[in-house]
């Protein structure tokens, strides 16, 4: 791709005219871009959705104040906690039957946990059913 590349855009006016491209792209970052296509249409889809729960996972275990360093508690957020404690419970439950329960079970169970961790480290715990994910999962005790 080089900066003389162009697109029509339709301004309303009518006229039809070129303009050019928003942005060159380097050949080096189309390739970049390229052989990570390449590489991620190897990956077994098993393998994305577990990395993709166990991201989830880790950044809600994160704002639940669960980090590990001795800033843990600055760095807890429990509205971030829910919104990704929810994400998870809805992305394993829609994955579960996909990936089956040798692989679904670990990521339940490490959702269970993230849910209790969640309720113990609010001030104000939700009542059972109502707390983060658990329109997806029940409730959870």
């Amino acid at each position: 791709m080089t900066s003389e590349n162009t697109f029509r855009f339709d301004d309303g006016a009518g006229d039809g005219a070129e303009q050019p491209a928003a942005q060159a792209v380097p050949e080096d970052t189309v390739r970049a871009v390229d052989e990570q296509m390449r590489d991620i249409a190897e990956v077994p889809a098993i393998e994305v959705i577990t990395t993709a729960a166990v991201h989830l996972m880790s950044a809600a275990a994160v704002k639940c104040g669960l980090a590990a360093g001795e800033d843990a508690q600055e760095l807890k957020d429990l509205d971030e906690a829910r919104k990704l404690i929810t994400a998870l419970a809805g992305f394993v439950t829609a994955a579960a039957p996909e990936i089956g329960s040798q692989h679904a079970a670990p990521l339940r169970d490490g959702l269970r946990t993230l849910q209790l961790a969640f309720r113990e480290a609010s001030a104000y715990p939700d009542k059972p059913g109502q707390g983060p994910g658990e329109k997806y999962t029940g409730p959870v005790s």
